[in-house]
């Protein structure tokens, strides 16, 4: 056997690592999603052991469902395009605004960044069960604050009109410190320069804002605004924690498509409607991520 080169062993090594990681990949990302596709084509009950091909009835069922106003399947994919509608911009435009604070000041930076950051790097089970004693209706610190100041009482998780608003609000608070942070690297990287030659030409704080941080700040923005859609696309702990019983209730306000697919796959036994859903909510992200890009994105002058 010939003896190989230090390059070839170098080159034979990089491989071997590689590979490591590309088979963990596989296994874990890859294969369970082909099989996802695979098992929305049965009737897939975990207690049977026949799983009898069906070809697209599960996915004939779904979009019946989606045409029934009172259907699960419903009230599942508004609620969740209601929290990308609310969450994803409220969560830009805050951490936007608060990173430009933070990017002004000069003392006790590092403890703001801090404060803003652990909501972030927090478990999502308990922020949402700290937030569902915040929102109590009774004794709930936040009533007995509205009370003080003679306010009345919300009912807040428990009411069908505030519950998503609710939740939305939590999901939005927790995520703040990530975009703060990405907006404050975006922030930094804006050269000083342009504003100077700005303010000789006579420009005020507006007019920088519109014409020079926000276009320099585009990529950060479409990062943003693609990541936190998919994340609230996928909202599933803090619903399930902050309802009762994990429910999405009150009368399904809160319920969301990965709720829906727990709930179909775990509790009612149907693997094969919850991978037709899961299918289908992929999907669903993949269009919006394309679109989105494709929308925001725009070439910028630097």
């Amino acid at each position: 056997m010939p003896k190989l080169t230090l390059r070839r062993r170098r080159i034979l090594w990089a491989y071997a690592f590689l590979l490591i990681p590309l088979v963990f990949f596989l296994w874990i990302r890859i294969y369970p999603t082909l099989s996802a596709f695979n098992i929305s084509l049965r009737e897939w009950n975990i207690l049977a052991e026949e799983k009898p091909w069906v070809g697209l009835a599960n996915y004939a069922k779904i979009f019946e469902e989606l045409g029934n106003s009172r259907s699960v399947t419903h009230k599942a994919f508004v609620n969740t395009f209601l929290y990308v509608l609310i969450g994803m911009p409220a969560q830009l435009i805050i951490a936007l605004g608060v990173a430009l604070m933070l990017d002004r000041i000069r003392r006790a930076v590092g403890f703001f960044r801090a404060a803003y950051f652990i909501p972030f790097v927090t478990s999502a089970v308990a922020v949402a069960w700290v937030w569902r004693w915040l929102y109590q209706p009774k004794f709930g610190p936040i009533n007995v604050l509205l009370k003080s100041v003679g306010l009345p009482d919300q009912p807040f998780l428990a009411s069908p009109d505030q519950a998503l608003v609710s939740i939305a609000a939590v999901v939005v608070w927790q995520g703040l410190g990530f975009a703060i942070i990405i907006f404050l690297a975006g922030l930094q990287q804006i050269p000083q320069t342009l504003y100077e030659a700005a303010r000789i030409d006579g420009a005020n704080g507006r007019q920088e804002f519109r014409y020079i941080t926000l276009p320099m700040l585009n990529t950060s923005i479409v990062y943003l605004a693609v990541l936190q859609t998919i994340s609230f696309l996928r909202m599933f702990a803090h619903v399930i924690n902050m309802t009762r019983q994990g429910s999405g209730g009150p009368l399904n306000s809160t319920v969301t498509v990965v709720l829906h697919v727990y709930r179909s796959g775990f509790s009612s036994y149907k693997m094969g409607y919850a991978s037709a859903l899961t299918v289908l909510l992929f999907l669903v992200i993949l269009i919006i991520t394309v679109v989105q890009l494709r929308v925001l994105q725009r070439r910028v002058d630097y």
